[in-house]
């Protein structure tokens, strides 16, 4: 059952009947109740005939009318999600769209089918989907608050609704350009002005008197004279005045609500009011006899209407119980009042109390449509909701009038979908299998016709036009003459009060009773003079007649209205491409699961649903002109695009052929394509829709890119400003662009495990943290709009992964609890976070994006800014661990001589010392953009940072975890490591081979400026193009000693080479040591590998927790003997087992090595080096560096 769902539409769910009966297997009135059955008991009630939509009433809210459903159908095909009346109203919509033309939509089914409420769901909709600002909301509020206001004044509890609709009302929404709903026009008619005098047994007048006897508040009802329900004439006949399921009081305050929505005034709310209650008080204006003539019963009964209608009270007695007549006598003519007798008299009351009820009626609906009137029309949705068709057991006037219209629809639904379908495809030459199906024009010529013979309502105004003052005998007069004109019609019977029509839906017997007083619809003379004599000008514009001008010709009837309206009716959707949605009404007790079987075939039966079926399956579920369908197809291949030029019928061809359809799911006719089943055109638009989303993707592109580069420009511009006259800079950092994510985030689960779900990420690099002994540690730090986390990495201890290395979250901030950001005057990349407990001492090399995007995120959270310390003396203080006490850490920065800060500590204390930058003033330099068509180039700012050289790192910064940065940092000219993934790659990247190793990118891009003559040179032989020569005499080829690597390694920072299995190796080495040692900054020198060194190390290395093995040419090569070429595992080995110990933590040169052992003197061994390029006036030394793995490197 349907409790076992998770949701409705799943597709795992259990499948009730067909979606669409036109895959039925069998076809009859009993097989398509039973697939209605079966679906509407598992609570599906809408089903599909081709793109007729079948709902039936579920009597009952329904779990698939929120806004994911809305979403779910929104520019969603048909045959995607189950039959639902969104799907027909987003159809509806895109058609509109698309093809340009205005839509309708025909609701119909009988009384309490559930025709208004679908109507209600296809305006909500439209109002969800369509875009549109101010202005477009204002009328989508008008149009969904017009529903509550018409429902009270229009809509009555009968015997078969609760709510039924007692008028006849279209609603156009009138549409711009772009599907933004901006206009709209109700035309109502067929109001049952019956009702408001009096209702069968079990049935209510309209809902408006009930809502304001439940609603009206303390001073209303004293006002107003408000009493019980009961107390009224009008509302006490049928002794009904509550319905089930009904909130009178809160219904009147939304009625009250959408007449301020709709822009009513607030007086004339308060004058609706007052006639609404002034037609309850003419109600109880009773009458007796005296002498044949009418009496007023009680004289008290007039003061409350006269009050509330603003009219002298004497008046109104005068005009409810005598008439005034013209009468002519040869030339003259003259007024004469006539008294009325009681019959007369409550006529007259009655009929003024429908006459003004109307008329408020016709301001409601005015008051709608000037609020959401536009100057212009362009495209519009039409939804017709009128009474269903309606059998009683004694039909009237009214109920004739209804079924007419009903039967018009039902003449327009065959003409659309099976007489015009089968017509056209015998025009257009199509082979088709005619179907049989009955035609109701007949049973319309019947009631309309005017001439041959003549029809009912035609001779129903003859008698009318012929009648005197009182109607006595005109209603016999009236089926005497029927029967006469009409009475051999196949589909007319007389009875000894009436006559039966066979109506499509079913013998429907009328009582003639009334029939002519109703038809003449007249509001006397004596009874417009009274209301225009009103002291409220709001009441005297309901009756704007002029009475002195002269009255020529017959007055309109209510039938010759009702035949108007619906022929205009039916001309207006004729204009519209139409759409249907065929309602039922299961049951007459108004239950939900209450199935009645023979009423629901009943139904089945006259709204033709078998006919439909069989014109489906025979029939072509699309076509177009060939010139239309060409324009929407013509983007699917190169000949057709932009414009077909050729014969337009070859142009379809060439389409359908390029989608490799089946030629038996397609016709040719003589000017239109007719396409077979509706999964051959979703083929069609689902192609169409690729072509477009490829090219949307590209224009994407192309304006994320623009927005990108501005975005990145500007932030780099503010992160300039936060360091401006504060901080030196550096010069390959200033122009970078801002990246973001630097580590690939959306590729990295094993650090996004640490982030809430759909937390954006500002910001992610590894940086390098120092702990309270200066120890560099490699983190991974990420920004988030409201958190910043530190992600280390340990070795699992215990269970099934011991060994393994796995991240772990050592830190987790609030952006808040930043009290501070502390960074120096000088040109370094170190920077402290002050937080409450302890601090952060920093170091990355991308410090100005982050600090920046700090700040701001700071300010957004908190509405304040940042604070930012810049000094050369910095403190930071560290955690509590232990017995240990935590105190502070001081951070000294000093004038050095290189680019690269040099570290060194000392206690409490650590001195970095590094060379000047490019002055505190400096700024980006602005790129030059070059206008288009002759435009000249912009001129350079007056003061800007020197552009930023090319080099091998990224973004012009060197790319090396900073756990290592103790080393020696010239910024060598080697292959650094490959920049990890980014969500958005650098601007003016190259693009980089994805078939080549990280460590074999180009990364030419990302070059950074050497040192010395020599970067000076290989800089000008970057950036520029050398001039044309001679080709050059080949250079003699030079022998060196070489090595071949037996295991792949990946240099794991810029100053360290990367090399796989099998890798030849040279080894150079010119010039003496004391030339490789420039500025006198300390080195490892090279030794070789024979028995006897040539060269002894001059100094420690400065960074011990680091070890390198040198393989250079020294001076046994030039003595002849011979180099090793390949480097085996026993001789690394065998190198550390003999080299000098060095420690492995701290970064003091002289320490005690791990093991304890005393530290050995300098001899015959190889040694460790680092990895460099340096110039020197003897040459070029190329040396091989490794990283450190411990003591038992030579096992790995």
């Amino acid at each position: 059952g349907s409790k076992e769902r998770f949701h409705w539409q799943s597709h795992n769910v259990k499948q009730s009947g067909v979606d669409d009966m036109v895959l039925l297997s069998k076809i009859s009135e009993d097989a398509i109740v039973e697939n209605l059955k079966k679906r509407f008991m598992d609570d599906y009630i809408f089903t599909y005939i081709g793109p007729v939509l079948i709902s039936v009433n579920p009597f009952k809210q329904m779990p698939y009318f929120t806004d994911r459903e809305i979403e779910l159908y929104q520019g969603a095909a048909q045959y995607e999600n189950p039959p639902h009346i969104y799907a027909l109203t987003d159809n509806m919509y895109r058609n509109m769209l698309i093809d340009g033309e205005n839509q309708c939509v025909i609701i119909s089914g009988e009384s309490g089918a559930g025709k208004t409420v679908a109507a209600k769901y296809i305006m909500g909709y439209i109002s969800k989907v369509s875009g549109g600002g101010d202005k477009v909301q204002h009328v989508k509020d008008i149009i969904l608050q017009s529903n509550p206001l018409l429902e009270a004044f229009g809509n009555a509890k009968t015997v078969r609704n609760n709510n039924s609709s007692r008028f006849g009302k279209y609603f156009e929404i009138q549409f711009s350009r772009g599907g933004e709903p901006d206009g709209g026009k109700i035309s109502n008619f067929l109001l049952e002005k019956s009702r408001v005098v009096s209702q069968n047994e079990h049935e209510r007048n309209f809902h408006v008197y009930y809502q304001l006897i439940e609603g009206a508040s303390q001073e209303q009802r004293q006002n107003l004279g408000i009493m019980s329900p009961d107390y009224y004439y009008y509302l006490n006949q049928s002794d009904t005045y509550q319905v089930e399921g009904t909130d009178d009081r809160s219904d009147f305050l939304e009625t009250m609500n959408a007449m301020q929505v709709i822009g009513i005034r607030g007086e004339d709310q308060q004058l609706v009011l007052q006639i609404v209650a002034g037609i309850l008080h003419l109600g109880n204006i009773s009458f007796r006899e005296e002498g044949n003539y009418a009496r007023v019963e009680n004289a008290d009964s007039l003061a409350f209407p006269a009050y509330l209608l603003g009219i002298d009270r004497d008046r109104l007695n005068d005009k409810v119980t005598s008439r005034k007549m013209d009468s002519k006598w040869g030339g003259r003519s003259e007024s004469i009042t006539v008294t009325l007798n009681v019959e007369q008299a409550a006529y007259t009351r009655d009929a003024l109390a429908k006459g003004l009820y109307a008329r408020v009626f016709d301001f409601l609906v005015e008051s709608v449509n000037r609020a959401m009137q536009k100057p212009y029309e362009e495209y519009s949705i039409g939804v017709l909701d009128i009474y269903g068709f309606e059998i009683f057991q004694k039909n009237g006037f009214e109920q004739f009038c209804i079924n007419f219209v009903n039967e018009k629809l039902q003449q327009i639904f065959i003409e659309l979908t099976l007489k015009a379908e089968q017509e056209e495809y015998v025009q257009e030459g199509i082979k088709w299998t005619q179907i049989q199906y009955f035609n109701n024009k007949v049973v319309c010529d019947l009631i309309e016709n005017k001439l041959n013979p003549p029809g009912i309502m035609s001779v129903l105004d003859d008698v009318c036009a012929t009648m005197h003052a009182t109607g006595e005998g005109a209603d016999q007069t009236l089926l005497q003459k029927l029967q006469a004109a009409v009475g051999t019609h196949e589909h007319f019977n007389s009875w000894s009060s009436g006559f039966v029509i066979h109506h499509y839906a079913g013998k429907v017997s009328y009582d003639v009773n009334g029939f002519c007083e109703r038809n003449r619809d007249v509001l006397f003379t004596d009874l417009i003079e009274l209301m225009q004599s009103s002291e409220y000008a709001f009441i005297r514009m309901l009756f704007p007649e002029k009475l002195d001008a002269d009255k020529k010709g017959r007055p309109t009837t209510a039938g010759s209205k009702i035949k108007k309206q619906a022929n205009d009716l039916v001309n207006t959707l004729m204009k519209c491409t139409p759409h249907y949605i065929r309602c039922i009404k299961p049951n007459e007790t108004k239950k939900p699961r209450d199935w009645e079987e023979s009423r629901v075939k009943h139904q089945v039966e006259y709204l033709g649903l078998k006919e439909n079926i069989r014109v489906r399956r025979a029939g072509f579920a699309y076509r177009r002109i060939f010139h239309k369908f060409l324009q929407r197809y013509a983007i699917l291949t190169p000949e057709t695009w932009p414009s077909w030029r050729g014969d337009e019928r070859q142009g379809v061809q060439h389409l359908l052929r390029s989608v490799n359809m089946d030629p038996d799911q397609y016709q040719m006719g003589r000017s239109k394509v007719f396409v077979k089943n509706p999964e051959s055109l979703f083929l069609l638009e689902e192609m169409r829709e690729r072509k477009f989303d490829s090219f949307a993707r590209v224009i994407q592109k192309a304006w994320r890119r623009h927005v990108a580069v501005r975005k990145y420009e500007q932030m780099r511009e503010e992160a300039s400003n936060i360091l401006y006259n504060f901080k030196e800079r550096r010069r390959n950092s200033i122009n970078r662009n801002f990246v973001g994510d630097y580590l690939g985030m959306e590729e990295r689960p094993e650090l996004r495990q640490f982030l809430a779900k759909r937390e954006r990420i500002d910001f992610a690099d590894s940086i390098t943290k120092y702990d309270r002994r200066f120890k560099p540690i490699k983190r991974d730090f990420i920004l988030t709009p409201k958190y910043f986390y530190l992600i280390g990495r340990e070795k699992v201890k215990k269970g099934p992964e011991k060994g393994q290395i796995k991240e772990v979250l050592k830190k987790k901030v609030e952006i808040q609890a930043v009290s501070s950001v502390s960074l120096s005057t000088r040109q370094d990349d170190f920077f402290i976070l002050h937080e409450k407990d302890a601090d952060s001492f920093l170091e990355s090399i991308f410090k100005t994006e982050l600090v920046s995007l700090l700040c701001k995120r700071y300010e957004e959270l908190t509405h304040s800014k940042l604070r930012l310390n810049f000094q050369d003396t910095l403190q930071f203080r560290v955690k509590k661990e232990g017995w240990g006490g935590g105190g502070t850490r001081t951070v000294t920065f000093t004038r050095g001589q290189s680019d690269v800060a040099t570290l060194k500590a000392g206690g409490k204390t650590l001195t970095v010392s590094i060379s000047d930058g490019l002055p505190r003033n400096s700024k980006p330099t602005r790129k030059q953009v070059t206008q288009s068509k002759g435009g000249r180039r912009q001129p350079p700012p007056s003061r800007s940072a020197p552009p930023a050289p090319q080099g091998t790192y990224r973004n012009g910064a060197p790319q090396f975890p900073r756990g290592d940065s103790q080393a020696k940092r010239d910024m060598p000219q080697k292959q650094p490591r490959a920049p990890p993934a980014t969500a958005l790659p650098p601007q003016n990247a190259n693009r980089r081979s994805k078939a080549r190793p990280p460590s074999e990118q180009n990364m030419e891009f990302l070059n950074v400026p050497d040192q010395g003559v020599a970067g000076m040179q290989r800089r000008r032989s970057v950036g520029q193009r050398p001039p044309p020569a001679n080709r050059p005499k080949p250079q003699p080829k030079v022998t060196v000693p070489r090595c071949r690597a037996l295991y792949q390694y990946i240099g794991q920072d810029v100053d360290e080479l990367s090399f796989n299995v099998g890798d030849v190796i040279d080894i150079l080495l010119e010039g003496t040591a004391q030339s490789l040692a420039p500025r006198g900054r300390p080195i490892f020198h090279p030794i070789d590998f024979s028995s006897s060194p040539t060269l002894r190390p001059i100094d420690s290395p400065p960074f011990p927790h680091r070890r390198h093995l040198g393989l250079v040419e020294g001076t046994a090569a030039r003595q002849g003997r011979a180099f090793p070429r390949e480097l085996r595992a026993e001789d690394l080995s065998r190198a550390l087992r003999t080299q000098r110990r060095v420690p492995t933590r701290g970064a003091v040169p002289n320490a005690v090595p791990d093991d304890g052992s005393p530290r050995p003197s300098p001899g015959p061994i190889p040694s460790l080096w680092q990895h460099k390029t340096v110039g020197s006036r003897a040459g070029t030394l190329c040396c091989l560096s490794l990283w450190n793995c411990g003591s038992d490197f030579g096992a790995q």
